[in-house]
């Protein structure tokens, strides 16, 4: 079903609302510019480009401005979980704010890998969906880099141990530079 286009100026109001005609000047008629639309919450009349994308909408946008939205989906995350902190952890991991305290207290308030101070990052099984611990942004990063991955982890540690090059004294002044996984010294361009 295609949306109906609008090409003159519209009215806002209801007759049966206020007692007045629809078009005429009562509290509730409003005219509304072609390509504008009036924000129920702050009853601004502003450009379509200023309220959010809607595929549920006949026009194309949201019923509210922007900034009315913004403050509506604070409100209801607010009063239903009790804001931010509580609502991302349970909406994703399906613990709450009381439970990553607990767990950051256990770990000793610090990283689970490297012992970072202030972690906030909640690692959690991709397959299973289990929180694991809280990790800083570096860790959680490296381990999202691996994919999770103990044998690529593995495979990471083997390469850092045996990749260190080492200086050999051949004649007074003069070193060869060989690593002892390879055999051969490193390329000019590192």
């Amino acid at each position: 079903m295609r949306p109906r286009i609008r090409t003159k100026r519209r009215t806002v109001g209801h007759s049966s609302l206020n007692g007045h005609a629809a078009g005429s000047e009562g509290p509730q008629s409003r005219v509304v510019p072609e390509r504008h639309r009036c924000c129920p919450d702050c009853g601004e009349t502003k450009a379509s480009a200023e309220f959010p994308r809607s595929r549920n909408d006949t026009g194309g946008r949201g019923r509210y401005c922007k900034p009315c939205r913004n403050a509506r989906g604070n409100e209801t995350r607010q009063r239903l979980s009790g804001g931010n902190r509580e609502c991302h952890p349970r909406q994703r991991y399906g613990i709450g704010q009381a439970e990553v305290d607990a767990l950051l207290a256990e770990q000793g308030d610090v990283c689970a890998i490297c012992g970072a101070a202030d972690p906030q990052h909640v690692d959690h099984d991709h397959r299973t969906g289990g929180v694991r611990g809280i990790l800083c942004f570096n860790c959680n990063g490296g381990l999202g880099q691996f994919r999770d991955d103990p044998v690529l982890l593995a495979g990471a540690i083997t390469y850092l141990k045996g990749t260190t090059w080492r200086r050999a004294l051949i004649h007074p002044g003069v070193y060869r530079i060989s690593s002892p996984a390879r055999g051969r010294p490193p390329s000019r361009s590192s």
